[in-house]
């Protein structure tokens, strides 16, 4: 019981200091080390340099191209003007009276083409602000609007999406950006509909108190969000600080690279990387793999990597600073990814711990004759823990990856239907109130926990927390699709 006791106050403790601001970078490893210490157990420096370095440098090794390649496509559609100029022709598209649809599929488009969730939620609360206020639509549900788009179905459920979430579970179960598309589209479909009709039906509940509702002063960022933001999970470089370019491109223009992304993932996954000759990474020069371990990074990274050479061609006169938007997109990179990097650290600490054997197996346990319950619930728990989808579905899956394959094998599930359970359950309680994007978002939004927050976990949590059932309920009952 001391060991467990340990474990959990350790993850309580990252948990809140996160919350207070202070730098995963220096939370995961202390943290990690004052659990070694208190159980007495491992030496400190060993497992330092030996157990935390090893996992936090693998992470970064498998996963750095992902991390830099999307952020730099991030910053070039938010430079040219792209993001704009798809939230207003969205909006327009649909009309004023549709507010609230408009603005989640202004969210959603970016998104699902690779747009970093933090450059859409500045890109679009301006337009979201001024949409509600002419529509009289309270502002406070402006986060759980932007939080519906931004960081559900499109994050975690739609096959094909190149989010950093989708991306993480392919090596561990050698699938790609693709697995179970039915299964996918039908869970999307659950949290966009099931998101929406909770929305609109706050909308007519809150419709007396108009568009200010408790405090609706308009929202300026400021020096401190950026400071704070920047110790929160992603980097100041993704802080817009500049106006769009006053020659934005066509509507076309602007939406191509982000089709080109999801479209080019499918190609290579499908058609160009199986004619390839990949025998050679048998080798040891290679790390003796196979392609089913590598085929859906190489897929993204190409997809990824064209599409923002695309992106550059059409939007040559208007990326003045090209140099500037590629600099800042590489540096972007960096905070997110070795800020996840650390937690995968941290878990490889903590899963070495004589008492995380016990927790393991009561997780494991869990699901009885169903490994879907007991991924889902693994990876959702530690989610919660760290404040981080990515962070808790590598922390579940660096630790207990190979027993939910060999489960999964045992049952008859395809890693395809793993995958997805994986990605969609990191998704529901990621988003708690110590959660980076959610401060940052209200912060964004000039509003508070008390007059938003609510909104937000029905639509980033019970929603998904709804799709989730479903699918591992359709999962068990008909297989992967």
């Amino acid at each position: 019981m001391y060991g467990i006791a340990v474990i959990v106050a350790a993850l309580g403790l990252l948990m809140f200091l996160a919350f207070r601001g202070i730098s995963l970078l220096i939370l995961a490893p202390a943290l990690a080390l004052l659990a070694v210490a208190a159980t007495g157990e491992l030496p400190i420096l060993g497992t330092y340099t030996q157990i935390f370095m090893t996992a936090t440098g693998g992470f970064v090794t498998s996963f750095f191209p992902l991390f830099l390649l999307g952020a730099i496509f991030g910053k070039l559609i938010e430079d040219s003007g792209s993001s704009d100029v798809l939230a207003n022709t969205i909006i327009e598209w649909l009309g004023d009276d549709k507010a609230i649809l408009a603005v989640v599929l202004a969210c959603a488009v970016m998104t699902y083409g690779g747009v970093s969730l933090f450059v859409v939620a500045f890109a679009v609360f301006p337009i979201a602000n001024a949409l509600f206020k002419k529509a009289a639509l309270p502002k406070r549900l402006i986060p759980g609007t932007i939080a519906l788009g931004a960081f559900t179905f499109t994050m975690s459920a739609l096959p094909g999406t190149p989010a950093i979430q989708n991306a993480i579970p392919m090596p561990f179960f050698g699938t790609s950006a693709f697995a179970a598309p039915g299964l996918g589209i039908m869970t999307g479909i659950i949290m966009l509909v099931l998101g929406m009709l909770w929305l609109q039906y706050r909308a007519r509940a809150l419709a007396a108190e108009g568009y200010a509702g408790p405090d609706g002063a308009p929202f300026v960022p400021t020096k401190d969000l950026r400071e704070r933001s920047a110790g929160e999970g992603f980097d100041l470089m993704e802080v817009p600080v500049e106006s769009p370019p006053r020659d934005l491109p066509t509507p076309l223009v602007a939406a191509l690279p982000l089709v080109l992304v999801i479209v080019l993932n499918f190609v290579f996954t499908g058609v160009v990387i199986p004619m390839i000759d990949t025998g050679f990474l048998a080798e040891p020069l290679f790390g003796e793999t196979d392609i089913s371990q590598v085929r859906g990074l190489w897929s993204v990274i190409a997809a990824l990597v064209i599409s923002s050479v695309i992106l550059v061609i059409l939007n040559w006169q208007r990326l003045t600073g090209l140099k500037s938007s590629l600099d800042s997109g590489a540096n972007a990179s960096l905070l997110p990814i070795f800020n996840t990097a650390s937690l995968v650290g941290f878990g490889a600490v903590i899963a070495s711990l004589a008492a995380f054997q016990v927790i393991q197996a009561n997780v494991v346990d869990l699901g009885g004759d169903n490994p879907l319950i007991s991924l889902a619930v693994g990876v959702s728990l530690l989610s919660a823990m760290t404040g981080s989808a990515s962070g808790g579905m590598s922390i579940a899956l660096s630790t207990m990856g190979d027993t939910y394959v060999a489960m999964g094998a045992a049952a008859g599930m395809a890693p395809e239907l793993l995958h997805r359970v994986t990605s969609v359950s990191a998704g529901v309680l990621d988003i708690l109130p110590h959660n980076g994007a959610v401060i940052t978002l209200l912060a964004i939004c000039g509003l508070t926990h008390k007059q938003a927050y609510f909104d937000i976990a029905v639509a980033g949590i019970v929603v998904p927390l709804i799709a989730l059932v479903a699918l591992i309920f359709v999962g068990t009952l008909v297989g992967s699709f």
